[in-house]
């Protein structure tokens, strides 16, 4: 039976809130600790004294990204136990660089919650990968948007100010499928940035055009948006045939040597169909991720220093894209 772990929570809203109703649907977990620094929380767990979570075994940080470093840094201090923070796990290269100094036992108990490595998408890629009927992939489009700029309560979030969080939806949303995408095809060579605000609302962008070229020669291209109507499309070309997702659907198109009665080139027929609902995915990936960090905490695991490391990369390559990579 495993044992009964205690969990507190930085931030109590939106995402924050999310993960506590995640933490509280787990039979073995306890939401022990709900900490803001100054506001009053109308829940019997909720506090504004930090030290009140050292009493956990595990803090989950889920504060605006410029608080991030604060509070690992006063939890790598005070505490000894794990530490699961949102990405980015910080918001320029000094603190990063203090993150990359860390002992090897401080690094074993923190992980970054980059869920799409927790995702079926993950899987579908790692698939797809070694397939034949796809061949060598050399190119993914990716496009992920919606309209949250034009919601009542983004205009005045701190995702919408850019003195907090100039690069907002690169941070918050593109940052999952680069990540994603280097988790897949190792490093980068070459790599390109255009944001851009649409909404007019706020003062951050809201809109990002993000080109990777890999090592390997995979090329990408990452599209999102907090400005325009609901989208989800991932095509993924090879040297032998295409796999889009849309509209809950994976699709698999192949063989390249398809030819019509003149002998040119067609589109290759459907070798393959699936649901595949890529909201759903994303939700249940968070879960996934988030079991993993209670998982090495009821097991007394340490956390796999490949994630603590490629979150770092993540984070780095994010610094170069906006230009911050010496602050």
């Amino acid at each position: 039976m495993p044992r009964m772990v205690k969990i507190g929570i930085i931030g109590y809203r939106n995402h924050a809130f999310n993960l506590a109703n995640l933490i509280e649907k787990n039979p073995n977990c306890e939401l022990k600790v709900i900490f803001h620094p100054s506001k009053n929380i109308d829940d019997k767990r909720g506090t504004n004294d930090f030290t009140e979570l050292y009493s956990c075994d595990g803090v989950i940080i889920s504060s605006p990204n410029s608080t991030h470093f604060e509070y690992l840094n006063k939890l790598i201090k005070n505490f000894d136990g794990y530490i699961f923070c949102e990405k980015p796990p910080v918001t320029n290269n000094n603190e990063l660089e203090k993150l990359r100094n860390l002992s090897i036992q401080n690094k074993q108990r923190i992980f970054f919650n980059f869920n799409l490595r927790f995702s079926e998408l993950n899987e579908r890629f790692k698939q797809i990968k070694n397939s034949d009927d796809i061949g060598k992939i050399i190119f993914v489009n990716i496009i992920i948007a919606h309209g949250f700029a034009f919601k009542d309560k983004y205009k005045n979030s701190w995702r919408s100010d850019s003195e907090k969080n100039l690069h907002n939806i690169l941070e918050t949303l593109a940052i999952h499928y680069i990540d994603l995408l280097k988790w897949n095809f190792g490093e980068i060579d070459r790599y390109s940035y255009f944001p851009t605000l649409n909404s007019k609302i706020g003062s951050s962008y809201d809109t990002s055009h993000a080109s990777l070229i890999f090592k390997n020669g995979v090329n990408s291209s990452i599209f999102t948006s907090y400005s325009s109507p609901s989208i989800n499309e991932i095509t993924i070309v090879g040297t032998n045939g295409i796999c889009i997702i849309r509209d809950d659907t994976m699709k698999v198109f192949s063989p390249r040597d398809t030819f019509d009665s003149n002998g040119l080139f067609m589109k290759p027929p459907l070798k393959f169909e699936t649901n595949f609902y890529l909201n759903e995915n994303i939700q249940e990936s968070l879960s996934n991720s988030l079991d993993n960090f209670l998982s090495n905490i009821q097991n007394n695991q340490k956390t796999d220093s490949k994630h603590f490391d490629e979150s770092l990369s993540t984070n780095q390559l994010v610094f170069k894209l906006t230009g911050n990579n010496n602050d």
